[in-house]
């Protein structure tokens, strides 16, 4: 490598870490090891809805250190950096990129119900661009009032400023991002200061995150942070996105879907050693899981 390499594991506590974080820990520690380089710890908190406790960043940290797994540096936090942030969607309002968007979730389904056939990508339906184009006077008017509003960023606009720039995934080679495919997402919101998007971008770039290793349910949502990126006039990170561990149906395993948690493994008996064993043998196994 001609950059020292730099890797992160970003967990969100929003409950107990699971078999699925110990892959994303692993991957990103084993590539920053096999490379000289180094790997880092970020807590992204910054969803007050989903990261519910101080409990669980506590339980994150004592899960890890019962791993042995270690990281470099300072352990970055986003809910400390909310200042950031809200630089960086200044910075795209001033560059006339974002607008607000007053329709609740309810209503947005009903718009796309009313449309019948939807267009949609790989990431679930595109907002079909109601507040897009609303009059500057209105739009005036309801921030005055202190309407409940997000603020989407324009990728029709995006896409005429920085066209369709290319990033590369290191297991499927060069990619182009066609920002229009991916809609107007949304940046931030009253309870969320600003989106996993732009959080993540802005702060790969403030740790000099060279590498991005992570699962390839989040393929797609990297042409979006690549736009940002473009954007933002950011460094862009080579990416690796691996498998994901999934039960003898083939069914994916995560939080939801009743994977074990680490604590839960602990508790049970097996040691840091058994475990990686068994992630091991799962990756082995084409990421198929049996404990």
């Amino acid at each position: 490598m001609s950059v020292p390499v730099v890797t992160r594991f970003a967990p969100t506590p929003s409950g107990p870490l699971h078999v699925g974080h110990l892959l994303a820990a692993l991957q990103a520690r084993r590539f920053a090891d096999s490379h000289g380089g180094r790997c880092l710890l970020r807590v992204e908190d910054i969803d007050v809805t989903r990261s519910r406790s101080r409990e669980w960043v506590e339980l994150m940290y004592e899960d890890l250190a019962w791993l042995g797994l270690r990281f470099d540096g300072e352990v970055m936090v986003q809910s400390e950096r909310f200042g950031v942030y809200a630089a960086a969607l200044d910075k795209l309002r001033a560059a006339g990129l974002l607008y607000p968007c007053f329709c609740t979730r309810s209503e947005i389904k009903a718009q796309i119900a009313e449309m019948g056939r939807a267009p949609h990508s790989s990431l679930g339906y595109l907002y079909p661009g109601t507040c897009r184009h609303l009059p500057p006077e209105l739009v005036a008017e309801r921030l005055a009032r202190g309407d409940a509003h997000a603020w989407r960023i324009d990728m029709q606009r995006v896409q005429d400023l920085i066209g369709c720039p290319e990033w590369v995934d290191l297991h499927r080679g060069w990619q182009q991002c066609v920002p229009t495919e991916y809609g107007d997402v949304v940046l931030a919101r009253k309870e969320m200061p600003a989106s996993y998007h732009l959080a993540v971008v802005v702060d790969d770039a403030a740790q000099g995150v060279t590498h991005v290793t992570r699962g390839e349910d989040l393929f797609d949502a990297t042409h979006i942070h690549r736009a940002l990126q473009a954007v933002l006039a950011l460094p862009v990170p080579l990416y690796a996105h691996h498998g994901l561990l999934r039960d003898n149906t083939g069914k994916r395993l995560a939080k939801r879907d009743g994977a074990r948690s680490l604590a839960s493994l602990r508790a049970a008996g097996y040691t840091p050693q058994d475990v990686q064993a068994s992630l091991n043998a799962a990756l082995a196994n084409g990421g198929i899981w049996q404990v």
